[in-house]
């Protein structure tokens, strides 16, 4: 009886430990898949605000939802909270070939690359899987080296860790990294090749490291082509400016999606010709609406639009958009950058609510850089937040916007607060020396810099210093002993020669270069800036005449030629022949590049253009500048003509003309509304006026 009584209580016993382990379990599965769901729609806050209200039973829980959390913590780059999960499972990573590699990849995500490692190295039991979490995060965190290495201790790799394999040799762009594709391809199983993520990462691996012809064959093998497909041969095409046939290859796709129409507009961008604008304007008429919510369409659109010169239609683009995001921001300002419009990228920058990105402030302080205003510079740097300050990009570009203002000391207090200057860094404080005038400071800063971070840019930068400050014999050493001289770095020695008016010097140095390479025209630009300034008019011809030959297809860079050809003649009085020239350029429909002057007044930019008269108060503004024009009579200046290089009207006079030249319109302006002004500063986009310069 007592044996019965014990028998039954005993099942009783059983019976409610069952229950009780199949309602745990229904709760541990219903809360994983709740926070799996959560995931999916990308909504990792909530799911950690799921997981927090039953965090207190979390040694219970299996691990499918320590998992989840680890990876809303991974997504939202949560490390604190990810690393207290970690203390709390610790116990489990032994037995465990699940959680660890979760951890190490919130580890990696976070940029934790140390942590992942160590988790890694203490594994005893290294799967597949542990091994594919490390090797992503090695290449997501720009160690594609690191991955490769660790691909060859796997045995037998599955179709994730060849394609993990496949983007690391792509990051690289190596010879190496091409072979080891070619060998990897030639040995895995058949079945892998219906992969087509691993398809797509091939073909973006032969593409990245320039083997076009091996990426179309397998194109052309592939039976059953997906989107991904096409749009890992469109980029490469795209990488390999092969423009081209990424167009053609959109042209044979049915039902494109979003990414392949971005695709599109990069190719027009790359095209950069009327072919490109049609079709990208065509195109963008014809896009589902559904695909804009992806917000790197409508900035390719525009990028497109810019790219091909065709501001104004992005510009009607961008007002017409509902919600300019910031790359549609970037885009435009980078154009209008390009255009040397920087009222309008600063115009752009004061409308935005959300300053303080990178990419914002970068193009920022190069429409500053062309503005060139002290004042104006400082008002805006001032807004930039501090992580923001202490980013190589833009210390890089404030060197480079303070040396044109000519603010030397802010210049180097950005440099000297640099711990490892890199090549960037180095060209643009060595450029700014060599805009003020600072030669020899620029050539001590050269001599700092280790041969390894010696490159074309600095090397061209130091040349160019040399250049402006007269040192022809240490320009002459520095061009000796580069050993790769390229045609840039030819052309900047040239431009030092001729500046110094060594032109047998100089045009011997350019034959020397077209015995074994074809002309350049920059070159024979330089050469004839150099006659221009010293009106050495037979030259001057002579050279015009080679380019003319040499060159009948360069249209806009002849266009800029004629100009300086027709300068020299009117400067030595030979205004006939000066007339003939802009008479010529004007039937053949040339478009002449419309010099501008910038002032800052009160913290306004103003912008002028010679002879203007669109400003309200230009009655006065020209009043101004004919009083300045008498006082400097007045104390002994002669206006000197050979810089008018047209007929004069017979209203004209030679004070008129140059006092109609947008530099004297500028300075005007400041003295009409600061009768005592004690600082005046004006930027130009081209040569200034040498009567004006004086």
């Amino acid at each position: 009886m007592i044996l019965n009584k014990l028998t039954i209580n005993s099942r009783i016993l059983l019976i409610t430990a069952v229950k009780h382990s199949t309602f745990i379990r229904s709760i541990d599965s219903d809360l994983g898949d709740q926070m799996k769901i959560l995931n999916d729609n990308k909504q990792y806050t909530k799911t950690l605000e799921l997981f927090d209200k039953h965090k207190e039973n979390i040694e219970k829980y299996s691990n499918w939802i320590i998992i989840q959390a680890l990876k809303a913590c991974s997504q939202t780059k949560d490390i604190k909270r990810g690393s207290n999960i970690h203390n709390l499972v610790s116990s489990r990573l032994k037995y465990d070939p699940y959680i660890l590699p979760a951890l190490i990849h919130l580890y990696m995500q976070c940029g934790d690359v140390n942590q992942a490692e160590f988790l890694f190295n203490i594994s005893s039991k290294k799967t597949v899987t542990i091994y594919g979490a490390m090797m992503k995060g090695y290449f997501e965190n720009n160690q594609a080296n690191k991955a490769i290495h660790l691909f060859h201790e796997i045995k037998r790799p599955n179709e994730i860790i060849i394609t993990i394999l496949f983007n690391a040799c792509a990051n690289l762009k190596t010879n190496e990294g091409l072979n080891l594709v070619k060998e990897v391809y030639k040995e895995m199983p058949k079945s892998f090749q219906s992969n087509p993520y691993l398809l797509t990462s091939l073909l973006d691996a032969f593409m990245k490291c320039g083997d076009v012809s091996n990426a179309e064959l397998l194109f052309r093998k592939i039976p059953d082509k997906v989107l991904q497909v096409y749009g890992a041969m469109m980029e490469g095409y795209i990488e390999n400016s092969q423009a081209n046939k990424a167009i053609d290859l959109f042209h044979k796709i049915k039902d494109p999606n979003d990414v392949i129409f971005i695709l599109l507009f990069n190719s027009c961008a790359q095209l950069g010709s009327d072919e490109g604008l049609n079709l990208a304007k065509k195109i963008s008429k014809t896009i589902p609406k559904s695909f804009y919510s992806n917000v790197r369409l409508l900035p390719s659109i525009l990028y497109a639009l810019v790219k091909c010169n065709d501001l104004t239609y992005a510009q009607s683009l961008f007002d017409a958009s509902m919600k300019n995001d910031v790359g549609m921001y970037a885009v435009m300002m980078n154009g209008y950058n390009k255009e040397n419009n920087p009222l309008k990228t600063l115009n752009l920058f004061y409308q935005m609510k959300d300053k303080n990105h990178l990419i914002i402030y970068l193009h920022v302080i190069k429409a500053l850089s062309r503005i060139g205003d002290y004042k104006l510079s400082q008002s805006i740097i001032e807004q930039i937040p501090n992580d923001l300050l202490n980013d190589h990009q833009i210390q890089t570009v404030l060197i480079d916007m303070w040396g044109k203002s000519g603010s030397i000391d802010k210049v180097k207090e950005i440099f000297d607060k640099i711990s490892q200057p890199d090549h960037y860094q180095y060209a643009a404080i060595i450029n700014a020396y060599g805009l003020n005038g600072m030669g020899i400071q620029a050539i001590e800063i050269y001599r700092q810099i280790s041969l390894d971070l010696i490159n074309e840019i600095t090397q061209i930068c130091i040349l160019n210093a040399c250049s402006h400050s007269g040192l022809v014999h240490e320009a002459r050493s520095i061009f000796e002993n580069i050993p790769i001289k390229t045609v840039s770095i030819y052309t900047t020695m040239i431009d030092c020669l001729s500046r110094a008016s060594l032109f047998h010097e100089a045009q011997n140095l350019q034959e020397e270069y077209e015995r074994s390479h074809p002309p350049s025209l920059p070159m024979y630009m330089a050469l004839l800036s150099g006659a221009r300034n010293q009106i050495n008019a037979n030259l001057a011809q002579q050279i015009y005449d080679r380019m003319s030959k040499v060159f009948p297809q360069s249209d806009d860079s002849l266009v800029s030629a004629a100009i300086l050809l027709a300068n020299v003649y009117g400067s030595i009085g030979d205004i006939d022949k000066a007339s003939d020239i802009r008479t010529q350029l004007t039937k053949s429909g040339a478009k002449k590049k419309i010099g501008l002057s910038w002032t800052v007044v009160d913290g306004q930019v103003y912008q002028f253009r010679a002879h203007d008269v669109n400003h309200p108060r230009s009655k006065e503004i020209y009043a101004e500048a004919e009083k300045i024009s008498a006082e400097l009579v007045e104390h002994g200046h002669q206006h000197d003509s050979s810089w008018i290089t047209r007929p004069l009207s017979q209203d004209e006079t030679v004070a008129t003309v140059l006092c109609g030249h947008s530099e004297r319109l500028a300075i005007a302006w400041n003295f009409v509304l600061h009768p005592n002004a004690s600082q005046i500063q004006i930027t130009k986009n081209l040569r200034v006026c040498g009567d004006c310069h004086k």
